[in-house]
């Protein structure tokens, strides 16, 4: 015989009961989500609770919604904008060149 455990093959929480030693289980609703893609969700809930009206997809991650022939549009990504991107929103040319002309004046001053 090979050493071992005495309990091989065995898990936390497992014995001869089963379910009935656990508790009983909680109700459950199931709720249906449908996603851009035609992806189909089946979500278990806890019976009593607020169910959400969007759901991520599981196998693409668009948001799912319980109406099967309407479901919620993709989110529109926004494409990465630089720092220079987010100034340039902010400001015009015009005040740029002033701004820089300032800055240069004054690090002339300062020189001499």
């Amino acid at each position: 015989m090979a050493g071992g455990s005495a309990i091989r093959g065995s898990r936390v929480g497992a014995g001869p009961m089963g379910e009935s030693e656990r508790g009983e289980a909680a109700p459950r609703v199931r709720v249906a989500y449908w996603c851009a893609n035609r992806h189909d969700t089946c979500i278990a809930f806890a019976q009593g609770i607020e169910v959400p009206e969007t759901w991520d997809c599981p196998r693409c991650g668009l948001p799912a919604g319980q109406d099967e022939q309407n479901p919620p549009p993709p989110p529109r990504n926004e494409p990465y904008k630089t720092h220079l991107a987010y100034v340039r929103e902010r400001r015009s040319d015009a005040d740029g060149d002033a701004l820089l002309e300032e800055a240069l004046s004054k690090l002339r001053a300062r020189r001499g």
